[in-house]
């Protein structure tokens, strides 16, 4: 894969085809984003207008020339394609050009790799990888793979050295991907069983999701900080593509008493790798099983409704839909002229930076998550005190009264409360 330069950062030419889609510009943008999260410069730029990739070289042969060209004058040593390239593509451009071809799929997948830190996020990435590696194995430069040691057809025995080779390398790296996924089935098995038991207790479950770099993890440390069980545990932020790629899960406790997970998930990118979108499905568990998504968005960047429409697409191809969403427009602050915080149904605009945006936030969870609790009137005898420091601990007080058959509380609960203290309940 992509070796960075620690001192320097490589040179690199950007490459893509221009199919008169509406967010090509936006797309090659993006993929400069992506060579610069990944410590490397981009030096230049070469496009061409086709409907679609020449099937040998991707450019047509005057665009190939001009790329030769480029690479040349600004002494670059890469060239990073906007689209994911056939093994034949890379062999033939990198015969041209003198320099390493790699596509946006290697670049996004580098990215991951470096950045992947739990178990779970390297397992994903190193299946991803070695999926996209499969189809892509080469045999020794100086090995015809057409090589033969004998007359007798096409048996395995009769192949030569270089097939055989190919065929084995090919071999091991399908072993390794089911060792690979036996080893995550195991994790996401854990997982699960932490997420059922969290059911059970009728925890709701809040997740963040949304471009990357649009804010997410700012708003969870926020909250954290506020009313997270541990205010110490916040989770790794920085002003870059794919800060955090684990799943990172908090309680918070309100003022009320009530209490709700909030999961901060890796940021999404448009034209996500197919063998990361399957790794997706087990990173972004949590929010498959919440009760209410944010739609993060970075208000401040020209491009964010292309955002939007990525991190839609990307929810759908994963299988996570029909889960009620808010979309927060985030970074607010940053824009002339835009009012914060303000609310408009289940849209938010606000700054992650700002108190009264929090709160804003906060409310607006607390409306969709806890819609169901129900004020009661509970009566608790007075040999049962241990009942009333429940309630005083886990639930919403609104009024306390000692009557002469005990202590009667006026109280919110939740539908799981209403259970627990239903002998107590009174009309």
């Amino acid at each position: 894969m992509i070796e960075n330069e620690i001192d320097a950062k490589r040179p690199v030419i950007l490459a893509g085809l221009d199919r008169q889609t509406e967010d090509f510009d936006y797309q090659m943008e993006e993929l400069a984003n992506l060579v610069e999260a990944n410590q490397m410069e981009p030096v230049g730029t070469v496009t061409q207008k086709l409907e679609r990739p020449n099937p040998g070289s991707y450019f047509g042969k005057g665009k190939v020339e001009a790329l030769k060209e480029a690479v040349e004058y600004y002494q670059a040593d890469m060239v990073v394609t906007n689209d994911e390239l056939s093994p034949s593509q890379i062999r033939n451009l990198e015969a041209e050009t003198g320099v390493s071809i790699i596509d946006r799929t290697a670049l996004i997948l580098d990215i991951f790799a470096s950045r992947a830190k739990t178990r779970t996020a390297k397992l994903q990435v190193e299946i991803a990888q070695l999926q996209y590696q499969l189809p892509r194995l080469r045999t020794s430069m100086n090995v015809r793979l057409d090589q033969q040691t004998g007359g007798n057809g096409g048996s395995f025995t009769s192949r030569g050295a270089g097939e055989t080779k190919l065929e084995m390398n090919r071999r091991h790296i399908e072993h390794q991907i089911g060792d690979l996924r036996k080893e995550l089935a195991e994790i996401e098995a854990d997982d699960a069983t932490r997420r059922a038991r969290r059911d059970k207790e009728s925890i709701k479950n809040v997740a963040l999701i949304g471009y990357t770099n649009a804010g997410k993890s700012t708003i969870m440390n926020a909250l954290v900080r506020r009313y997270g069980e541990n205010q110490d545990k916040t989770v790794f932020q920085a002003d870059m593509l794919f800060a955090t790629l684990e799943t990172s899960v908090r309680k918070l406790n309100l003022p009320d008493k009530q209490s709700f997970l909030l999961s901060d998930t890796v940021g999404f990118v448009s034209n996500l790798p197919h063998g990361l979108v399957a790794a997706f499905k087990a990173t972004l568990a949590e929010a498959a099983q919440a009760d209410l998504l944010l739609q993060v968005v970075d208000y401040s960047d020209p491009n964010y409704r292309e955002m939007m429409k990525t991190t839609e697409a990307t929810l759908k191809e994963i299988g996570v839909g029909d889960i009620p969403m808010v979309v927060v427009y985030n970074k607010a602050d940053k824009c002339e002229d835009v009012v914060y915080p303000e609310r408009v149904g289940d849209n938010l605009i606000i700054s992650a930076q700002d108190e009264t945006s929090l709160d804003v936030l906060v409310e607006t969870v607390r409306q969709h998550i806890f819609a169901d609790l129900k004020e009661q009137t509970i009566l608790v005898p007075f040999d049962q005190g241990q009942i009333v420091a429940e309630l005083n601990e886990q639930a919403t007080v609104l009024n306390t009264e000692y009557v002469e058959t005990g202590t009667k509380m006026q109280v919110v609960l939740t539908p799981v409360q209403v259970g627990r203290f239903a002998a107590y309940i009174v009309d």
